[in-house]
């Protein structure tokens, strides 16, 4: 009798998930068309006039300019959500998993089946993403001159890409996948301990030796902007640190500057576009804006925050692959942990999007606390300049859709962080 109650119960919590995921799915691409629209025709109402706050820094034809990258850009994101929503469903009431399932089962068992699995969707998801990634790239970036990477270029550093993932990715996932099968009930603590020690390590070797394995870097040379940042990072206690100069003009004209790494390979880089773009005092200014964010912690607040809610996840994985309904309820037959993980992270992105305001507002939160600390520590005018100066350059619009922003911006928009930076100036 109990044989016979279980299957539509069983049934029913299978129905319940498929609906539940659908509601996530579309609610989620709802939102998300909406919010691109609104944004498309916010910034094409106001491409036509500078922002009074902005009139005598940019020109209209910057300003247009940065209209429409970010039209251009929003554009092919639609058909980038696109993509994902179709993978998303090929993959899961598709068959398309399924299909990988049976093709590796039939010739791996054990950790060699799911490592193989889960690199094949890996690998096939990458190949749909290509022709977007070249879209993007040559024609896009092109367009608007910020393009400098070249088709060999953009061969190398995929197969470069390829090569760490492989190297560094496969045996994660073997271990992990390993741990899943071996480690009893509580698996996925110790597969989140493992995720944590992967991500603490890769924070630390990253600087050493995957970042040159892509670019050059040059000790930055003598001159004025080093002995400002030397004074400045003198004036903040923040000891000695290396000071590099990145060669991301082979491949963009965006700039940048970056903290990374711990101990001896903490490390200060700077793009040398940044270099050739900002004054010195404009450098300093800059820098000190990331300086406040090490000064406030909000890097190890961040980190922090995804240790917490990956553990969470890992938490919810544990419950949901011991269920036949989670398994049946996303259009899979089959049963084992290499499937269930790849489920997770398939439907992960759909359910977590309703958090992205929350953590956009927290972003922009530590952005105006990075400003008064650049405030502090340097000149604010020289910050505002700065700013206005990669807002041209970079061709970021002056005048995003309010919801749009508030939804997705982790900076806050433009007129609103200078017309803080202004009021510490005058204070």
């Amino acid at each position: 009798m109990n044989e016979n109650l279980s299957l539509p119960i069983s049934l029913s919590a299978s129905g319940l998930f498929t609906t539940i995921t659908l509601a996530f799915l579309f609610l989620s691409l709802f939102l998300r068309l909406w919010l691109a629209v609104r944004q498309i025709r916010f910034v094409t109402a106001r491409r036509t006039a500078v922002p009074a706050d902005f009139a005598d820094r940019i020109t209209l034809e910057a300003h247009r300019k940065g209209a429409d990258y970010t039209l251009a850009k929003t554009r092919l994101g639609l058909f980038g959500l696109l993509l994902e929503s179709l993978l998303f469903l090929v993959f899961t009431w598709g068959g398309g998993l399924s299909a990988l399932h049976d093709f590796w089962a039939a010739r791996l068992a054990g950790v060699a089946y799911g490592v193989a699995l889960i690199a094949s969707m890996i690998l096939l998801s990458a190949l749909a993403d290509l022709p977007f990634s070249l879209y993007q790239q040559f024609r896009l970036e092109a367009r608007f001159g910020f393009n400098r990477m070249t088709l060999r270029i953009f061969l190398v550093d995929s197969l470069k890409q390829i090569f760490i993932s492989a190297l560094l990715g496969l045996p994660l996932l073997a271990a992990a996948l390993w741990l899943m099968q071996e480690m009893g009930e509580h698996w996925w603590l110790y597969v989140w301990l493992l995720w944590v020690g992967f991500n603490l390590l890769i924070l630390f070797i990253y600087p050493l030796w995957i970042a040159p394995f892509f670019n050059r870097f040059s000790p930055l040379p003598d001159g004025d902007v080093k002995d400002r940042v030397k004074a400045l990072l003198a004036r903040g206690s923040f000891g000695d640190r290396q000071l590099y100069v990145m060669d991301g003009s082979r491949r963009s004209s965006h700039g940048n500057a970056y903290f990374t790494g711990f101990g001896k390979a903490r490390r200060i880089v700077f793009f040398d576009t940044l270099l050739e773009k900002l004054s010195p005092p404009q450098v300093e200014a800059v820098l000190a804006h990331e300086l406040g964010h090490f000064h406030h912690r909000h890097i190890v607040q961040r980190i922090a925050i995804l240790f917490l809610f990956s553990l969470f996840f890992f938490a919810a994985l544990g419950l949901l692959s011991s269920t036949s309904w989670f398994f049946s309820g996303l259009g899979v037959r089959a049963e084992n942990m290499a499937l269930a993980l790849t489920l997770f992270a398939l439907i992960l992105p759909w359910f977590t999007f309703p958090l992205t305001p929350i953590f956009s507002a927290w972003s922009r939160r530590h952005e105006f606390a990075a400003d008064a600390y650049a405030a502090r520590m340097a000149n604010a005018d020289d910050l505002v300049s700065a700013l206005v100066l990669l807002y041209k350059d970079n061709a970021a619009t002056l005048t995003p859709d309010p919801l749009h922003a508030l939804f997705y911006d982790s900076h806050p928009a433009a007129s609103e962080r200078v017309a803080r930076l202004r009021a510490l100036a005058a204070a």
